[in-house]
């Protein structure tokens, strides 16, 4: 789902919606392709009444696409980018062969636009620039407030490559993953940098989350299968000493020129914690939320005791700050305000424009509590999932 600044217009992908309809309010009776995907856009009028604009399809709908799998507005609406994680042509670059259907599991994204009170229509057909089989282009997608930049993940890209705009043909390290930034001239868009992390290394899932400032200048990515060892942010980025514990790397852009400003793990980095599983910034960059949804601790609450590891999967999310010289420090250690084991706190994260609320998902949290605020003792409705709110 994603919500537009004012919150008036929300988008809803639904991968498993079964119509053949290609573009903007198609046939949505047919029901002959399992797994094609839709997109619903609804808005809100002056009088608070919620009423549905739009059915989008991919304009190369096929079985099992999964269109919608990630969508992304832009604050004024006006633009939403929808990512197909299983579309398989083989085109590159913007507005390829969309016929192609040679390249099992490569991934796309379409742009829609529409202008004030008008119709929505597709506005550009994205794909990778080395696009490849299985890597999963749009496994994460984020587009800036602005709608001026893009950014899309593919957490199972396979390129040895570190750094800014690499070796892309390389296919040497099976899920090592990447992101793609585009930015847009008015209509047209193009790709703009070919991101990937400081220490590539084989199942980092480089690009399973990705989040933009408002202004595209500010991308942070997380890689919940890095294995460094480290703590904290620009540590030892050479070990791989613990599986699966993840990263975040932020980038920041001058000019034309994209740079690595952090990577960041952990305060209480540790093996199979996901760190980076889902990233959140705040619209000037300056506040990053991290979810880590198998982090082991038993603590609750804010800056509880991050040393102990004694639960499987209660979760956690780690909320950190930029000051004026550019420096990321970690503020806060977040953590449910029932913490059990297996509930996956922090798989979800979002954060408020001015960085000040946050949210955090925590899907399989088990109480039976309706409503705000209720029972969080309780434990009989398995995985009926909560959010908290701070």
């Amino acid at each position: 789902m994603s919500l537009s600044a004012n919150g008036n217009t929300l988008a809803v992908g639904a991968t498993g919606e079964a119509s053949k309809g290609t573009g903007v309010d198609g046939d949505q009776t047919d029901n002959s392709m399992p797994g094609a995907g839709a997109v619903y856009v609804f808005n809100r009028s002056a009088q608070g009444r919620w009423t549905q604009q739009a059915y989008l399809k991919a304009s190369n709908t096929n079985r099992g696409d999964g269109f919608g799998e990630r969508v992304s507005l832009s604050g004024d609406a006006r633009l939403l980018a929808v990512s197909a994680l299983f579309e398989a042509s083989s085109a590159t670059g913007v507005d390829g062969d969309q016929t192609s259907n040679s390249t099992v599991e490569a991934g796309a994204v379409y742009m829609f636009a529409r202008e004030t009170g008008g119709p929505w229509t597709q506005q550009t057909y994205i794909k990778a620039s080395n696009t490849g089989p299985y890597d999963r282009f749009g496994s994460s997608l984020a587009l800036s407030s602005d709608g001026g930049t893009l950014a899309v993940g593919a957490d199972q890209e396979r390129s040895a490559a570190t750094g800014i705009d690499g070796d892309q043909t390389d296919r040497s390290l099976l899920d090592a993953g990447a992101v793609y930034v585009f930015t847009r001239l008015d209509s047209t868009w193009k790709q703009h940098a070919y991101v990937k992390a400081s220490n590539t290394e084989a199942d980092g899932r480089f690009g399973i989350s990705v989040a933009l400032s408002a202004d595209g200048s500010s991308l942070a990515v997380g890689a919940k299968g890095e294995s460094g060892g480290a703590t904290g942010v620009n540590g030892n980025q050479a070990s791989q000493a613990l599986l699966s514990a993840g990263a975040v790397y932020v980038f920041r852009r001058s000019g034309q020129a994209w740079n690595q400003q952090a990577y960041v793990k952990a305060s209480n980095t540790n093996t199979v914690d996901f760190f980076g599983c889902s990233v959140a910034m705040s619209a000037d960059g300056s506040v990053l939320a991290i979810g880590a949804h198998s982090e082991g601790s038993r603590a609750v609450g804010l800056d509880g005791d991050q040393g102990d590891n004694s639960l499987d999967g209660p979760g956690a999310v780690y909320v950190f700050v930029r000051d004026d010289a550019g420096t990321w420090s970690q503020r806060s250690y977040v953590k449910a305000s029932n913490t059990r084991e297996l509930a996956f706190f922090g798989f979800a994260v979002g954060l408020s424009a001015d960085g000040q609320t946050l949210a955090v998902g925590s899907y399989a949290e088990s109480s039976a509590a309706t409503g705000i605020g209720g029972d969080q003792r309780s434990t009989s409705a398995g995985e009926a999932g909560a959010v908290y709110v701070y």
